[in-house]
């Protein structure tokens, strides 16, 4: 959506490693902003980006219109249950935006390959099922977060944090990489809310473990965890996720 940034630049090196043809699609889409201020407050720098995506190896940098995306009354795609949870129950309608413009970016652009960031993961989760319950001939990659140099997962809304707010924003990543240290999910649990409560800024929508084969909390028998947390500082949305210990590392460690 613009506001392009290194963690967009290494998405298009990987694509550009992958592919001669290396499509950047730059588009605000109003389907996902479940409110109007943050739809308006979200950043445009439309010249800077089209500099920065070709020279992360971009060969064609879309900018559609909103009539070229929605020439008619879209057609909204659904969520479903998933959609509902975690970043749904706080951004009603978000993944039905989401889903309906890449599934019209998808139709228009028909790629081989598509390169979404694990920063969104639960964005990811739902393109991969997408893909896979629509059976579109389209290879999704997963690249993963790229973050600041104190650990500030990279998104374009960072540049709205004050000095002092991204010192507090970095209990985020202090507290997922703490809680991949310990050896249980319980353990694991605790030490993300008692880390992510400790910061008074940070307002906590949710943080949870979850089991990435099906984005149900995790339990005893998922093998393949991740942390995710969101929440606002002054106004400001953050999200970040990390990868937990597998199960098969848990077992007689601490």
């Amino acid at each position: 959506m613009g506001a392009l940034h290194a963690g967009h630049s290494s998405l298009i090196n990987i694509a550009a490693q992958r592919c001669t043809e290396v499509v950047v699609s730059i588009f605000v889409n109003p389907l996902q902003f479940e409110n109007p201020d943050d739809l308006a407050k979200y950043p445009r720098q439309i010249e800077k980006d089209i500099e920065l995506a070709k020279q992360a190896g971009a060969t064609n940098v879309w900018t559609p219109s909103l009539e070229e995306i929605y020439p008619n009354e879209p057609e909204i795609i659904s969520a479903g249950k998933i959609g509902n949870t975690f970043e749904g129950v706080h951004r009603f309608g978000h993944f039905d935006g989401v889903l309906t413009v890449v599934n019209r970016l998808f139709n228009l652009v028909k790629p081989e390959v598509a390169i979404f960031g694990e920063k969104d993961f639960q964005q990811l989760f739902l393109i991969k099922k997408l893909v896979k319950d629509s059976n579109l001939p389209i290879e999704i990659i997963a690249a993963p977060t790229i973050r600041e140099i104190d650990g500030l997962a990279m998104s374009s809304r960072n540049i709205r944090l004050t000095e002092a707010e991204r010192i507090a924003a970095g209990i985020i990543s202090k507290a997922l990489t703490s809680a991949a240290k310990e050896s249980s999910l319980e353990l694991q649990r605790d030490v993300l809310l008692s880390l992510l409560a400790s910061e008074k800024q940070f307002a906590l929508d949710y943080a949870e473990i979850i089991d990435e084969e099906s984005y149900e909390i995790a339990d005893s028998s998922s093998v393949n965890t991740r942390a995710i947390v969101a929440g606002w500082i002054n106004g400001v949305r953050l999200l970040d996720n990390m990868v937990m210990r597998s199960q098969a590392n848990k077992v007689g460690t601490r």
